[in-house]
């Protein structure tokens, strides 16, 4: 299992540009609130900027886990033993599984923000699910933390 190995644990926060964009957003909103006099300004610019922190903190704050006998992915969560083999995808690979190649019946942990993620097979039969398609930062990574910490076949 895991023994020996540090879990994975990745967090996919969006990345800083989009924190910058928001910004220029809100100071927008300031500008635009101005007329109305300093404080319906200063509450909004508040109020805005407390909207679009929780808004993007919210969803970059999904994360990938492999602990002891299972996979955390955003709100799934599979036992190590209803997974079979992982792939790790390269950006061209990725494109393709999240668009012609992808199953509708998958389950997609997507960030249009990380180029590159991770198949792994479901192998339970009671689940329809036939793979997770996981947006991932370091997907060599979670495949070599998938592969150890696979249950032994016997």
């Amino acid at each position: 299992m895991l023994d020996g190995m540090k879990p994975y644990d990745e967090r996919l926060t969006v990345p800083r540009l989009w924190w910058l964009i928001a910004a220029l957003g809100v100071a927008l909103l300031g500008v635009t609130l101005v007329p109305l006099g300093i404080v319906p300004m200063l509450a909004g610019v508040a109020a805005g900027s407390a909207l679009v922190a929780v808004a993007l903190n919210s969803y970059g704050s999904v994360r990938i886990r492999v602990t002891a006998g299972s996979l955390v992915a955003g709100q799934a969560r599979l036992p190590l033993e209803a997974l079979g083999e992982a792939f790790a995808l390269d950006a061209e690979q990725a494109a393709a599984w999240r668009t012609h190649r992808a199953d509708a019946r998958a389950f997609m942990l997507l960030r249009g923000y990380v180029p590159t993620a991770v198949r792994v097979e479901v192998t339970d039969p009671a689940d329809p699910t036939p793979y997770l398609y996981l947006s991932t930062r370091h997907p060599d990574r979670l495949v070599s933390v998938l592969r150890a910490a696979r249950p032994a076949a016997g």
